[in-house]
């Protein structure tokens, strides 16, 4: 199957104009097709020949302007219109489609709580042939009229208004000018909850299972929808530009969510069935906003290639953040963008695969290409450098530039250049000198600080390795003679780095400070390094520093430092164990203990420490269950249930976690609900101290998909040759009718590869790198990103898996998606090679 390529995208964009989409949908010929009827109206410029792509079960008629076209003329899910003349012109196909289990194209999902089927589509970026036929390229806009026929009892929902007129016969209204990947229906017995907001309907939808949970936190997502809207009726001066505002939580969704506009999708793991932290339901409200500004940046305004979608989604991600601080409680945001994603995109942004943020056109050429580039660079990194932008032009100018953006390009398209002269034209800055140098240049910078100190003066003098230009503040505090280890700001001091590499030098008169912090405040895109009196202070009293988000960056540089060989994992530990049950910041706690568990535990400590770092973990997670006790534990709650699945899943022995599963709680709280009583069975599971049995019945107990998943990934964690041999043939085979679906293989996936298992797994090592090149090509890009994510060896750290890796790379011929993932774990691999090799030999505790 050909990916499109950029050149045939552009001959066939000066050659036609497509006006007009008339898409008829039958969900009603069973579970594995439906069928697909499609009319085009479009114009060529001039004469010439172009196709359409469809990629059907079976192509059973096409016409062109009247006159039959051959379906057997279809290859590579390509049909050829030949010999166009220019003038006005009408494409019929009918075909019969193939529903997906990859959550690719028209996704079919059967709720086990209840045995209801659900569809809906997900047609980013070239999946569009999978459910309709069409011109599917980002600047080929058009008006999309869509019927759906559906079961009795199903509800049907779209990018406009739905109706029913017979029953089972749905219409939803005609769309605006839109981009083909955008469109979006979902379709089964939904449950809704309905309301109407300036104007406009407004509802939120998820399967009948999950009806209580959704309408336990239906005025939660409602008034933060509200909120972001108006919000953004006041950053955007253009109204909202569809004719409602649905968001459905489908089960099985790859990302996130999608921004399909007026029906956005969510993953439905957002209605949540068990007990969750404030950050989590943040997160949540971070992705509503995040789906909105894509209304009016991607929807309305939509990239004219693939090569910009780091300006759609680098633009959502950062607006995300700042609307929801701006109109809600969230006001903590950024805190939790400093810990969870932009560590995702320094370590992007250090791999082989590193791309620019704006990469260069013609290192774009295709679309499997454009579809490797969503990643920490295109969020997280791109995120930061438009945080970065802000603080370097001013909101004011910044808004003003988006505004004039957004009004030049409406229901049209627009590039990289476009968007820069809009800026250019809010400000006197060079703009454009800005993007060279931020937006065209991959890594990530280092500022290094060293204090010298003349009497009652101090230098700083700042050390830039990279090429880029930062505004940072710079944070000066004191230790609180008054209060044990408190530390407070003395001053916070505002910093130009240029461009070259070199020193930044400033003096102050004033003592030198016990703690000196580099962008304070997290404003720029950087790593950051501390001059030793700084990480003496920090190592003996981070969590006495006032500010969660200095917290955070301090935090992220000792991370840094870990995985560059500059501090050792050790000395990352000690300091989670010193500062974490004194940490009120939930993102905060929630993120250190997550690398410290994973990445360092499971990777960057040889094999024979492994026990004693999960033993420190597990005695921090009691430091902070003691610290947290209290009747309903207060305000306290998050924390204490952070410290409950971090203990969970650093036990070494059965006897605690056995007998909060046997009570049905921990004690003094909280009560073990369904995702507790998995992530325990897990753990047990790792431990080889449960059975299949008891896995039956725990799935008896909880027969939801969650319920379905949960009992997958236990399964696949028994230390058993049989379970194991069992669950990699489900997740490797390629029988379409035995294998798994998306969820259920990363699930599957997730449970296999236990570090406590090593000698019964390792003649899985070199077999995964013979059976995932054959899985990615049968079952294409969702499932190769799984493979390639969940299912790599990547807790054996040796050589050898090195080696195996390297050679699948040059002689098995991986798809590019899986190839990306390999190259990216291969590096990771490195590292944390060379972590353990710098560890081995004394490496301090000092950065």
């Amino acid at each position: 199957m050909p990916a499109l390529q950029r050149d045939e995208a552009q001959t066939r964009a000066r050659l036609i104009d497509v006006h007009r989409y008339e898409v008829a949908l039958d969900l009603t010929q069973g579970e594995d097709h439906f069928g697909s009827r499609t009319v085009i109206h479009f114009t060529a410029h001039d004469a010439g020949d172009t196709f359409v792509d469809i990629q059907p079960a079976e192509l059973h008629t096409a016409t062109l302007d009247g006159h039959p076209l051959d379906p057997a003329a279809l290859s590579g899910n390509r049909l050829p219109l030949t010999g166009l003349t220019p003038g006005a012109h009408e494409l019929r196909l009918t075909a019969t489609m193939r529903y997906s289990r990859t959550g690719e194209g028209m996704h079919r999902f059967t709720d086990p709580a209840d045995g209801e089927a659900y569809v809906y589509t997900q047609l980013f970026m070239e999946d569009v042939k999978r459910v309709f036929a069409a011109f599917d390229q980002p600047d080929l806009k058009a008006v999309f009229a869509l019927t759906v026929t559906a079961p009795p009892g199903w509800n049907v929902l779209g990018n406009g208004i739905a109706t029913q007129g017979d029953p089972g016969h749905w219409t939803l209204a005609p769309t605006p000018l839109i981009s083909t990947y955008l469109v979006a229906v979902a379709a089964g017995p939904w449950h809704s909850v309905r309301t109407e907001h300036a104007g406009l309907p407004f509802g939120i939808h998820c399967r009948r299972s999950l009806a209580p949970y959704l309408d336990a936190d239906a005025e939660e997502i409602l008034d933060i929808t509200r909120r972001c809207y108006d919000r953004y009726h006041q950053i955007f001066d253009e109204p909202y530009p569809f004719d409602s505002y649905d968001q459905a939580f489908v089960p099985e969704f790859n990302a996130g969510a999608m921004e399909n506009p007026g029906l956005v999708t969510f993953r439905d793991e957002y209605v949540f069935r068990s007990a969750v932290t404030d950050t989590e339901r943040q997160t949540r409200g971070v992705t509503i906003a995040h789906e909105m500004a894509h209304m009016w940046f991607g929807d309305l305004v939509t990239l004219q290639w693939w090569d910009d979608i780091w300006l759609n989604e680098s633009f959502a991600e950062y607006m995300g953040y700042q609307v929801l601080s701006e109109a809600t409680g969230h006001t903590d945001t950024w805190t939790d963008f400093a810990v969870a994603r932009k560590g995702w995109g320094y370590d992007a942004d250090q791999r082989p695969s590193t791309h620019p943020v704006a990469p260069a056109p013609q290192d774009v050429p295709d679309t499997a290409s454009a579809l490797l580039n969503f990643d920490g660079i295109s969020y997280a990194k791109g995120a930061s450098a438009l945080r970065q932008l802000v603080a370097w032009m001013g909101e004011k100018d910044f808004l003003a530039g988006i505004n004039d953006h957004v009004a030049r390009h409406r229901f049209a398209n627009a590039a990289l250049a476009d968007f820069l002269d809009s800026l250019a034209r809010a400000t006197d800055r060079d703009v454009h000198g800005w993007a060279e140098r931020w937006l065209r240049t991959t890594g990530a910078d280092t500022l290094t600080p060293a204090v010298s100190v003349d009497g009652d003066r101090w230098r700083l003098d700042v050390h830039h390795t990279g090429s880029r230009p930062h505004r940072i503040a710079v944070g000066v505090y004191d230790r609180d003679l008054a209060g044990a280890g408190r530390l407070t700001l003395r001053d916070r001091h505002e910093l130009d780095i240029s461009e070259d590499e070199g020193h930044t030098t400033r003096t102050f008169p004033t003592p030198a400070p016990d703690l000196l912090v580099l962008n304070d405040g997290d404003l720029t895109y950087t790593k950051i390094r501390f001059d030793p009196r700084s990480w003496q202070t920090a190592a003996q009293s981070l969590s006495q520093l006032p500010d969660a988000l200095t917290r955070a960056v301090v935090w992220n540089a000792a991370r840094d430092m870990v995985r560059d060989g500059d501090l050792a994992p050790t000395a990352y530990l000690q300091a989670a164990r010193d500062h974490l049950p004194y940490e009120t910041d939930l993102a905060i706690v929630r993120g250190v203990l997550a690398f410290a568990r994973t990445r360092i535990s499971d990777h960057f400590l040889p094999t024979a420490d492994r026990p004693q770092a999960l033993a420190t973990l597990t005695a921090l997670s009691r430091d902070i269950l003691r610290r947290t006790e209290g009747p309903a534990h207060g305000p306290h709650a998050g924390l204490r249930l952070t410290a409950v699945r971090a203990l969970i899943d650093s036990a070494t022995t059965e006897a605690t976690i056995q007998h909060w599963l046997d009570d049905g709680s921990v004690p003094g709280g909280p009560a073990l609900d369904p995702e507790l009583r998995w992530r325990i069975l897990g753990r047990l599971a790792v431990l080889g101290a449960t059975t299949p049995d008891t896995i039956d019945a725990e799935l008896a107990r909880d027969p939801s998909a969650t319920g379905r998943e949960g009992a997958a990934h236990c399964r696949a964690a028994l230390p058993d040759p049989a379970a194991k041999q069992a669950a990699w043939q489900a997740l490797f085979t390629t029988d379409e009718e035995a294998a798994l679906s998306n969820y259920l293989f990363t699930a599957t996936a997730t449970g296999f590869w236990a570090p406590e298992q090593h000698d019964l797994l390792r003649p899985y090592v070199a077999r995964y790198f013979t059976d995932a090149p054959v899985l990615a090509r049968h079952r294409g890009p969702a499932l190769a990103v799984a493979a390639g994510r969940d299912a790599f060896p990547a807790t054996f750290v040796e050589d050898d898996t090195r080696h195996l890796g390297e050679t699948c790379l040059a002689e098995s011929d991986p798809t590019p998606a899986l190839r990306r993932k390999l190259i990216d774990q291969l590096d990771d691999l490195r590292r944390a090679l060379r972590v353990r090799a710098a560890a081995a030999h004394d490496l301090p505790g000092a950065g």
